[in-house]
């Protein structure tokens, strides 16, 4: 395991601008410095003029850097005021709940937690005072704004700052087109400036984190990225070759067989048995990737507590397990009395409270180099060293086994993501997409907040104001009309905009607050307990085994009505089929896999078997010519390998077809199926001497271009648009061919 470690310093001047009882606090807790984050952040926030960014390493005090001078200058003032705190989490609200209440309790500053699960009496005792920090969701917010209305201005009168959590969870998303939007309606309500202050571990760009905070803004924000050096880390890639089913076929198995393990490859198997065997004994967290197989891995590691007779150490996490479920897990990683491992997906990755990790494990690659950042910045939290284990699972090579393959692809990917993650690189945020689904929601939000509003007062607040700067007056007229010919929208003869009948049902119906769509799904019951939920596309009957919450169940009863399945314990199961969308790979992380193959010297955090996978991989890379070329001919088949990242291999696969050639995205590279290479080297030539393509003629012949909840509202020409922005590069793509085509 390779271990890098750096020196770290700190100074401590700011410690004399805050409150009087805050530092009384601060030297009552221990603390004997204030950290890097906290230094810079104090006198900007205190100075309340612009906006706050800061960047720094989980556990780096980066609550602390905000709250301290926020919680100062509400100390500082006569008239009480109030701050809202912003999660995308609950289950962040509840851990700063805790957090800050400890010492705004001694402040005499109220606490107030805001999501579906807080009681109505807490939220009335706010609205009647509403002073102090409130936590709350962008979803529980959504519905605050919706419900006062012009009351706005005396809810929010002591607002004096808008805090962000975990900014990187937002950028690029619906909930993030949502919160942007949400803040700037307040703005708008308030009639002034509120600094926003954004918290966040893994920034790609700061200047566009910047602008994602605050868009068209007056006075550029204040960047922090502290200076604290990162701990001591140790890193180790284990390599496996995923050889075929060593007990069964699955095939071979009887529908109700209850042994699920024999369809489990080898690959699999070694991997559980290594985590078994090295995670025993501690505290740690395993990322496999996917619910999915978080239900695999969590079984098999619990089967193998209970063959051994031992008490199970071994938790999963996910977003479809119950809330109860998913406590007893946080419960076992937190309790001292016995060692607890969490499987689990992207929920532990942000800044819950779950105690000391040893270390972190990584099934296959990471979702993204911030990610993996995001998660290893949950171990080594009490000044030990950060510790990392990703597994590579590889298929086993045959004489028909794909270039992917023989290039070890997700090793490579592995090992590109966590030289870049040493390095501190981070994907560049993504703020260019349109999210006009959520620009649908908050029209009809903005309605319900004020009752009825006119058309240029709407596109003023949503689009004009740099929410969603990239929407016209003429397309924002286009898409009125179509909500008004989908009974959306009405408008009376003065001009005001109105809930049509169709709109009245979304906007009363639970789920519109959440910008994002979630699939329906079956409740699983059992003895009266909701063990988590099931989507409704999962084929299940009576008698049907599951694995779930890492246990095995039969389904003893379905309820299509109520959508409820009851289960009882069983022997054996098969493992759920979970949907999830995977995110792009960037340009820097292909650019550092091709780095990786080209060179020669050993990698020193790779075990024995992922450095003999690697130099296979090598010698293909270097016997194909690809250190040398990018194009690769065969009988039928042109294959190009740009190592670009996937928004632009999409624009150049869209460019392709336009031209009458069959081609795919395959990851490493674009396939195109041609038996004449000249004919298509001509159109490659005449595709980069021409201008850039219209997106949308590009994506005139893709069938499903609905990706985001109210996409289906959209008018076609809209609907194109917004698909080009999230999903191609025609900037990239186009300069991508034209320095293909000056190779040929």
């Amino acid at each position: 395991m390779m271990s890098l470690s750096a020196s770290k310093s700190n100074a401590s001047d700011s410690f004399s601008l805050l409150d009087e009882r805050i530092q009384r606090w601060i030297w009552q807790s221990g603390w004997s410095e204030l950290k890097d984050a906290q230094e810079q952040a104090i006198p900007a926030i205190l100075a309340g003029d612009q906006d706050v960014v800061i960047a720094a390493a989980t556990a780096s005090g980066k609550t602390e850097a905000a709250f301290l001078p926020i919680l100062t200058r509400l100390l500082s003032e006569q008239e009480k005021g109030c701050v809202i705190y912003i999660s995308p989490l609950k289950a962040l609200i509840n851990d700063q709940w805790w957090r800050l209440e400890g010492l705004c309790e001694t402040l005499e500053i109220p606490v107030t937690p805001w999501h579906g699960d807080i009681s109505s009496t807490q939220k009335r005792k706010f609205k009647k005072s509403p002073v102090g920090c409130l936590l709350i969701t962008p979803e529980s917010l959504e519905a605050l704004l919706m419900a006062n209305g012009h009351a706005l201005q005396g809810l929010f009168g002591g607002l004096r700052y808008l805090v962000i959590d975990e900014l990187h969870a937002f950028i690029g998303t619906e909930r993030g087109k949502q919160l942007q939007s949400l803040m700037n309606r307040i703005d708008i309500a308030l009639k002034r400036f509120t600094p926003r202050i954004a918290l966040s571990a893994t920034l790609g760009d700061m200047n566009k984190a910047a602008e994602f905070l605050r868009p068209k803004a007056n006075t550029p924000a204040k960047i922090i990225k502290s200076n604290d050096a990162n701990q001591e880390l140790k890193v180790l890639i284990k390599g496996f070759i995923d050889y075929p089913l060593g007990l069964a076929d699955p095939a071979s198995l009887e529908p109700d067989d209850a042994d699920f393990e024999k369809s489990i490859s080898q690959g699999t198997r070694a991997i559980s048995e290594h985590l078994f065997k090295t995670l025993r004994g501690s505290n740690n967290l395993v990322f496999p990737n996917s619910r999915g197989n978080v239900e695999k891995y969590a079984a098999l590691l619990r089967s193998l507590c209970e063959n051994l007779s031992l008490p199970n150490e071994f938790w999963p996490h996910h977003g479809s397990l119950a809330k109860e479920v998913r406590e007893e897990t946080e419960a076992a990683l937190k309790a001292k009395d016995r060692p607890a491992s969490a499987i689990c997906t992207t929920t532990l990755e942000m800044g819950i409270d779950i105690g000391s990790v040893k270390s972190i494990a990584q099934i296959g690659c990471a979702p993204s180099v911030a990610s993996l950042r995001q998660r290893l910045g949950r171990s080594g939290r009490r000044g030990e060293a950060a510790i990392l284990r990703c597994y590579a699972l590889e298929a086993e090579l045959t004489p028909q086994s794909p270039l992917s393959d023989l290039l070890r692809e997700d090793l490579v990917q592995s090992i590109a993501q966590v030289r870049l993650s040493l390095r501190s690189w981070y994907e560049p945020p993504k703020i260019e997409g349109l999210h006009l689904s959520t620009l649908i929601q908050q029209l009809l939000s903005l309605i319900a907040q004020y009752g009825g509003i006119n058309a240029a007062s709407a596109w003023t607040t949503l689009c004009g104001s740099g929410v969603f700067a990239n929407v016209s007056k003429q397309d924002f007229i286009l898409l009125l009309r179509e909500l008004a010919k989908k009974e959306i929208l009405i408008q009376t003869p003065t001009g005001l905009l109105l809930h049509g009948p169709v709109g009245e049902q979304i906007v009363n119906h639970y789920s519109f607050y959440a910008a994002f769509s979630s699939e329906e799904e079956f409740r699983l019951v059992h003895g009266g307990k909701t063990l988590g939920s099931l989507p409704l596309s999962q084929p299940v009957e009576k008698g049907t085994h599951l694995i779930f919450a890492g246990k095995r169940w039969q389904v003893q009863s379905l309820d299509i009505e109520k959508k409820v399945i009851v289960v009882m314990p069983a022997l054996g199961g098969k493992l759920p089929q979970f949907d999830g969308g995977s995110i792009p790979v960037d340009d820097g992380v292909r650019q550092e896999m091709r780095q990786v193959l080209a060179e020669t010297m050993p990698i020193p955090f790779l075990d024995a078997t992922a450095n003999q996978l690697l130099q296979e991989a090598r010698a293909t890379f270097h016997r194909m010519g690809l250190d040398a070329q990018v194009i690769l001919v065969s009988s039928n088949t042109v294959q190009l390998y740009l190592w670009r990242g996937d928004r632009i291999m999409n624009t150049l696969v869209l460019m392709l077809k336009l031209a009458g050639f069959n081609a795919e995205n395959v990851g490493l590279c674009i396939d195109i199926k041609t038996n004449n290479p000249e004919k298509l080297f001509d159109a490659l030539r005449d595709l980069a001497a021409s201008p850039p393509p219209d997106p949308m003629t590009l994506v005139a012949n893709v069938i499903n271009k609905q990706l985001e909840k109210w996409d289906n509202l959209l008018p076609d020409e809209l609907l194109a648009r917004n698909f080009s922005s999230h999903t191609l590069d025609v900037v990239g793509g186009h300069g991508a061919i034209k320095a293909l085509a000056q190779g040929l």
